[in-house]
């Protein structure tokens, strides 16, 4: 009898454990989903954090960590001997130089990654122009044009400012007392958004990005040695454009018949990390001089970088710019860029030296 109580005794303890351990699995096993439940409330926050990474501008490829880049902006700029120094170049992420009337080229300057407060002298527009900015999803800005480029504007439906319709108005554009007109237009650049926004033209980004080189093949960067480049646009009257490379900073600052690009009110140099000097069919179409630019066919081409030189072709990609090799579009070191299209005749060749 003895014996069979102890049996029971030790059957109902091992019960009585076995329930035990059941609580205390259920008890951990409740305190684990806990532990899990909350680290998984944890987790979206570290994941935020980890995607606040930095991306980078389109027309630049430089780093930034703003959250609405806003649309780019193409601005006319002048470049006629009245108009220098202009005022906001040196802020311009993207500068095509091509030739207006006569032998005086104009500029088509985008501004995106960097605003500044004052751009200008501002002119007039032109097909080309226009049709690059379009290209370039920027907002585009000038002051004046022909009838029939007006009507083209409209037609195409490109978001535009005219500084015709607000001329002086002390708000969008302003006329510096210090130059004659028309050299002495000059857009306020904070205007620009609000100004288009009225309108109803949008101020997001679209812009495509344009390939950029990465540190190590910034680093392995071949071709000729290249620190000082002339483009002869013309010697009568006199239009020649250098660059000469800054071994120290690793740029190259331009000048204008022998007088440096500065900013006006600062004296500051550009400084600029490509040169692609482009050649391309140019047409007079009438007795006024203007031109026909050809800006689709691809054709030869130099491009500028860290003080040397390659002999290469450009191309359009997408309605981009680009400079290519071997059917391949090449990168662009990340920084600003400034492009020179000269006239197929007579060429790169004769048009362009270096040392």
């Amino acid at each position: 009898m003895k014996k069979t109580f102890c049996i029971l005794g030790a059957m109902l303890l091992i019960i009585v454990l076995s329930a035990c351990s059941e609580d205390l699995l259920k008890a951990e096993d409740s305190q684990e989903k806990k532990s899990l439940i909350a680290k998984e409330k944890q987790e979206p926050e570290l994941v935020e954090e980890k995607n606040d990474a930095t991306t980078v501008y389109p027309l630049t490829g430089l780093e930034h960590s703003v959250e609405d880049v806003s649309r780019a902006v193409g601005i006319m700029v002048n470049n006629h001997k009245a108009a220098r120094p202009q005022t906001g170049l040196s802020k311009a992420d993207v500068v095509f130089e091509i030739l207006a009337e006569g032998m005086i080229t104009r500029f088509l300057a985008l501004f995106q990654s960097e605003q500044p407060d004052v751009v200008g002298p501002v002119r007039s527009a032109r097909e080309y122009y226009f049709d690059l900015a379009e290209r370039y999803q920027a907002l585009y800005v000038y002051h004046g044009a022909a009838a029939q480029i007006n009507d083209m504007i409209r037609n195409r439906g490109i978001d535009h400012l005219n500084g015709s319709y607000y001329d002086n108005d002390g708000k969008l554009f302003k006329r510096a007392s210090f130059r004659k007109a028309p050299h002495n237009s000059y857009v306020q650049f904070p205007a620009i958004y609000k100004t288009a926004s009225e309108k109803g033209f949008s101020i997001e980004n679209n812009t495509k990005p344009l390939p950029f080189l990465s540190e190590q093949d910034v680093a392995d960067i071949s071709g000729d040695a290249a620190e000082h480049i002339q483009i002869v646009y013309s010697s009568k009257p006199s239009l020649v454009v250098s660059y000469t490379y800054d071994k120290k900073k690793g740029v190259y600052h331009r000048s204008s018949d022998g007088q440096e690009t500065i900013e006006y009110e600062t004296d500051k140099p550009i400084e600029l990390d490509n040169i692609l000097i482009m050649e391309t069919y140019h047409e007079v179409i009438d007795n006024a001089g203007r031109r026909k630019v050809d800006m689709d066919s691809g054709g030869n081409a130099y491009l500028l970088q860290k003080g040397k030189l390659q002999q290469v072709q450009w191309a359009s990609e997408d309605g981009l710019i680009v400079p290519v090799k071997d059917g391949k579009p090449i990168g662009l070191v990340p920084g600003k860029t400034w492009i020179n299209v000269v006239p197929s005749d007579p060429g790169i060749a004769k048009s362009v030296t270096f040392e």
